[in-house]
């Protein structure tokens, strides 16, 4: 059976039907890779797919991301249930990082390498809420006048883990856990060209927080106006889960958030990253930039 690519309604994202990941032929994969560069976000219903056989679709990608320290550990439970079944608590760790994927952000700018691709199956749904959202930085980019293209063309900021918790009361100890980053804050223009494609795109999102050669409130406040414009239909689309759903998305110039959802039912995702191609997602941070002769300013710090 032929697979069906059904567009959605919004300027990413595409839904494909009549195709098994755990066994594509070489015709389905060409297929899948190229709407993938098309449609930058698609979504597999009822694929169901064991942690094994998500590794192996993902892989077809690229390397994948390590999320945790345990090379085994290739996909991984993004989830509020503990080993021994009771939900997290406010004052957890893991608490506190879930209720930070609910701001708007793109995966791994803050690690000097960052993501290509992002993979989630739905395990368990709690009732209501905990949808994820994406939004196309595309579109975002193409949607703004020429003035705010020309203001932002040369501008870069800065990426941290560390900054985005602190925004939210979280204060996270160095070397924590994955995705602390420990090498310094990677710098990346806020306008980026997708490698294949040659499109342009908007690299913003919570992890953002500092951008050389503005003061810290001018900077804070562009950034926040970027999200709020970029982040608005048609440019949206939002992932009602049900179990066994895939989606993956193009990290290079896709954002997404986690949506709210009571913390008392459980919500279980099974996950892999793409890892990103050096070329392209490779970043300098401010250690490097030290380590050159170049210290930020005060007012940049």
């Amino acid at each position: 059976m032929e697979p069906t690519i059904t567009p959605i309604d919004a300027t990413l994202g595409a839904t494909i039907t009549g195709i098994d990941l755990a066994d594509l032929d070489d015709i389905e994969w060409r297929r899948v890779e190229d709407a993938f560069h098309e449609y930058a976000a698609l979504v597999f219903p009822a694929q169901n797919l064991s942690a094994e056989a998500q590794v192996a679709f993902s892989s077809r990608f690229g390397d994948i991301e390590l999320l945790r320290p345990d090379p085994d550990h290739k996909a991984v439970s993004i989830s509020n249930q503990k080993p021994d079944g009771d939900v997290l608590k406010p004052e957890e760790h893991r608490y506190q990082t879930l209720r930070g994927n609910e701001g708007w952000h793109i995966d791994s700018t803050y690690m000097p390498l960052a993501a290509k691709a992002g993979v989630l199956t739905a395990k368990v749904v709690p009732p209501t809420g905990g949808e994820t959202e994406l939004a196309d930085m595309r579109a975002a980019y193409d949607a703004l006048d020429e003035d705010r293209k020309a203001r932002i063309e040369d501008l870069s900021a800065y990426h941290s883990l560390y900054e985005s918790q602190a925004k939210i009361g979280h204060i996270v100890e160095t070397g924590a856990g994955y995705g602390y980053h420990t090498k310094g804050a990677p710098l990346r223009p806020l306008v980026r060209t997708h490698p294949t494609t040659g499109r342009k795109s908007l690299c913003i999102g919570r992890h953002a927080y500092r951008i050389p050669g503005l003061d810290d409130a001018e900077a804070q406040s562009l950034l926040d106006d970027l999200i709020e414009f970029a982040c608005q239909p048609p440019r949206t689309y939002t992932q009602n889960w049900q179990p066994g759903d895939l989606m993956i998305w193009d990290n290079r110039c896709v954002m997404h958030r986690a949506r709210p959802y009571d913390f008392s039912e459980t919500r279980i995702m099974q996950a892999t990253r793409i890892a990103g191609d050096p070329a392209s997602e490779l970043a300098p941070t401010d250690r490097d930039e030290r380590a050159s002769g170049f210290e930020p300013s005060a007012s940049n710090r």
